[in-house]
């Protein structure tokens, strides 16, 4: 496997992690729709959040979160619409990026919650 593979698995175990830690319920992981892959869903008490991981090894290309396109939000968006509406499911969503970038020792994680309304 690639190494930037590897370290994409990676922070999306993190990713997951660090939610379960803060009180989230993991519903899916890769969901696949049409040309969509949604990272994580995970629910938090009537929330739904849709998580978009993005992982880099350094921020000298930009933060990780820069690199989440319109084109993409469109194709995860609908997405997202589809399941919902698949599972009969009764509500709110909100749309995420956990942006994680590797450190010396570690990782830093960011929770960037309701994130595509940033763009």
């Amino acid at each position: 496997m690639a190494k930037h593979n590897e370290l994409g698995k990676k922070g999306e175990q993190l990713a997951v992690d660090f939610l379960l830690k803060n009180g989230y319920d993991i519903i899916e992981r890769n969901y696949r729709f049409d040309k969509a892959e949604v990272d994580i869903m995970a629910k938090q008490k009537d929330i739904l959040a849709i998580i978009e991981v993005k992982t880099r090894s350094t921020t000298d290309f930009g933060n990780p979160q820069d690199f989440v396109k319109p084109k993409q939000i469109q194709r995860l968006v609908k997405a997202v619409d589809h399941y919902v509406n698949e599972n009969s499911l009764d509500v709110e969503v909100r749309f995420d990026i956990i942006a994680i970038v590797k450190e010396k020792e570690g990782f830093n994680i960011e929770h960037l919650e309701n994130a595509f309304y940033h763009f």
